[in-house]
């Protein structure tokens, strides 16, 4: 074989090496943009805690970050200001597609309608959490500065 055609094959051999380098990247590449885009717009559903410290007027909170800290503590996501609610007591989180509850090691417990969470413990629209003297009913992605669009009956329904 001549000298320049020898040449030309490995150019050509580079050139569709690198062709298919350049190629397998933007795959990779656009893939990870899809699958970035697709968790970015998954969105966290809000949950409604309606907090009742002892004979206190009751208070409510809408949260859609992931994580919630219950606790004493000044700095916990939802401060709860009784003598009975440890500093760091209850952790509520997001994942896996469910509302979770998991007590901190606190000293009273944290209780899910009536029983004892020693583990972490799924959590459903209508549970009530009770940290010490403190009770919390939950509602799942009900925002109540939000409420839903109130039907306007038809004259032809019937009621």
């Amino acid at each position: 074989m001549s000298a320049p055609f020898v040449l030309a094959l490995r150019v050509l051999l580079a050139v569709s090496l690198y062709a298919f380098l350049g190629w397998t990247l933007f795959t990779i590449w656009r893939e990870l943009h899809t699958q970035g885009s697709l968790l970015a717009a998954r969105k966290i559903p809000g949950i409604n805690l309606n907090i009742q410290v002892g004979n206190q007027i009751p208070t409510q909170r809408y949260i859609t970050q992931p994580e919630i800290l219950l606790g004493r503590d000044s700095h916990c996501d939802i401060p709860l200001l009784d003598d009975t609610v440890s500093v760091r007591h209850a952790r509520l989180s997001y994942h896996h597609g469910q509302w979770w509850l998991e007590d901190l090691g606190s000293t009273n417990g944290t209780w899910l309608n009536k029983e004892k969470v020693s583990t972490p413990t799924v959590i459903i629209g209508g549970d009530q959490i009770d940290c010490g003297k403190v009770s919390i009913a939950i509602n799942l992605g009900v925002d109540p500065t939000n409420p839903p669009t109130q039907r306007i009956p038809n004259s032809g329904d019937s009621e």
